[in-house]
């Protein structure tokens, strides 16, 4: 079943549901439905959640297996908010702060208890949405 999967994969990858719906940009109330059960998205939604996520775009439609096997030297491909600036031609702080507002659905910004920002750019996630090629392994 989708949710279950979803909710082991997240558990697995320590992502909250604010944070998966930054990343996909997907409403917060769906994401809910979503790991509750109540709902099941579409398949190309399903498809989003997944490369999102760093993983295989059939992810949650291959049968789960009995426990969700990460990976643990496989990392999800980042990018640096200095680096994304260059790309696209904008101050790392535009992009910073465009993070933290949630308003780019390749990203997403945490304030830490230190009151720090953290910031988590999926390299796949951005070259797909911004139809940017780059020189990553994924």
């Amino acid at each position: 079943m989708f949710h279950k999967r979803l909710k082991e994969t997240m558990k697995e990858l320590n992502i909250n549901q604010t944070q998966l719906s930054d990343l996909t940009g997907i409403g917060k109330s769906s994401i809910s439905q979503y790991v509750s059960g109540k709902n099941i998205p579409e398949q190309k939604r399903r498809k989003e959640i997944a490369t999102a996520l760093g993983l295989e775009e059939n992810y949650f439609e291959e049968e789960m297996p009995v426990k969700v096997q990460i990976n643990r030297e496989a990392k999800i491909p980042r990018l640096l908010p200095c680096d994304v600036a260059d790309i696209m031609g904008l101050s790392p702080q535009t992009i910073r702060s465009g993070l933290q507002q949630g308003v780019f659905p390749w990203g997403y910004a945490i304030k830490t208890s230190e009151n720090q920002w953290t910031y988590f750019i999926n390299a796949r996630s951005f070259s797909e949405k911004e139809k940017v090629s780059l020189d990553i392994d994924f």
